[in-house]
């Protein structure tokens, strides 16, 4: 049974439409995250569920609970926002319990509940600083202490991470993903970081244009990308224009600029103009299996791998190598190309008849 629960929820301004019938239902205990880019309706979804802005249609239920028109502080809902939205003149402890106060939480039991918040992101001890003597991954975990302190049905995080460098943005997914685990508390996380969603979340939406393009793990919306935006958008990969000639009971048979691949189709639909996809990671550097040849035309170092663009017959591929110490084939080289069929993905192009 499902905890939260959006059923054909649609948010307009005017003629414009943020977002459009949309359904989704998160299990208690989940990490989601809403994942798109700028303009795709995620935020607007959060601000939804949080109460901040209310659908034009649609239902929201939380635990069997209509709170599809509650004020937001009667929702149990904790919300930590990117700007972390601390009070500059409260201490750290101030902070995490101004919302206990509000509740009119007796003094003692405020302070073992402030404590126990800290205690969770480690700021023990550095209760009665102020936010501007913090560092910025320090106010970050005030911002967290303060949302788990009201001990919330459901948290919701509006990309509290993108004001970190990336080292610390890294240490904070393990973080507040082990205590995320730790609390069994249901999560939701909006972000525009592939990496981010990927690391921490259980299942992820993939936004697009006010609908969810995909919904999955982690692992199948990166393996498996059900429409040509998801492929693009999480992470690299290669996009080949095709022409499917005809389609086998497992593989679609897919002529690409002269050369005809065999691609497993999934149990899709795919007709006519498709495109095929590989990731980058797919290709290797072959010599007596290779598939194609090509030219390096680009060659990147950016330590774990080396990221080499190749000029070939189908056009220019992306390789991803891992780095095993020796470099690659320098610019000018012509090297040899191979892949499996089975890391092809192909899907019916956008704007074409076919179910994708």
């Amino acid at each position: 049974m499902s905890f939260l629960t959006l059923q054909g929820i649609s948010k307009r301004y005017g003629d414009f439409t943020a977002i459009e019938q949309l359904d989704l239902t998160v299990a208690r205990g989940e990490f989601l995250s809403l994942l798109g880019p700028s303009g795709c309706g995620k935020t607007t979804t959060l601000q939804m569920i949080a109460g901040f802005v209310t659908p034009t249609t649609g239902r929201i239920t939380l635990d069997g609970r209509d709170i599809t028109h509650e004020r937001p502080e009667k929702r149990g809902i904790g919300v930590v926002f990117q700007s972390y939205a601390l009070f500059p003149h409260m201490t750290v402890a101030g902070n995490v319990g101004f919302g206990l106060e509000m509740r009119k939480m007796k003094r003692a039991q405020r302070a073992e509940r402030i404590a126990e918040a800290l205690d969770l992101v480690r700021l023990r001890g550095l209760d009665a600083r102020y936010p501007k003597e913090l560092s910025g991954g320090q106010r970050q975990r005030v911002a967290i202490a303060r949302a788990l302190a009201m001990q919330p049905e459901l948290l919701l995080l509006d990309e509290p991470m993108s004001n970190l460098d990336a080292k610390l943005r890294e240490e904070m997914h393990i973080e507040l993903r082990a205590i995320q685990k730790r609390l069994g508390i249901t999560t939701i996380l909006v972000t525009h970081d592939q990496v981010e969603a990927m690391t921490m979340s259980d299942r992820i939406a993939v936004m697009h244009r006010g609908t969810i393009a995909q919904l999955s793990t982690p692992f199948d919306a990166y393996e498996r990308p059900a429409t040509p935006f998801a492929s693009t958008f999480l992470g690299r990969t290669n996009t080949l224009e095709g022409e499917v000639l005809r389609r086998n009971p497992r593989c679609a048979e897919v002529e690409v600029a002269g050369t005809m691949l065999q691609v497993p189709h999934e149990g899709r639909e795919v007709a006519g103009a498709v495109n095929v996809y590989i990731r980058p990671e797919k290709v290797r550097l072959a010599n007596g299996d290779a598939r194609l040849t090509g030219r390096v035309t680009t060659r990147v170092f950016v330590g774990n791998q080396w990221l080499l663009a190749v000029e070939t017959e189908l056009g220019k591929l992306h390789v991803a190598q891992p780095n095993h110490g020796a470099p690659p084939p320098e610019e000018g080289s012509e090297v040899g190309l191979a892949w499996t069929d089975d890391d092809l993905r192909v899907l019916t192009r956008e704007g074409t008849h076919g179910n994708a």
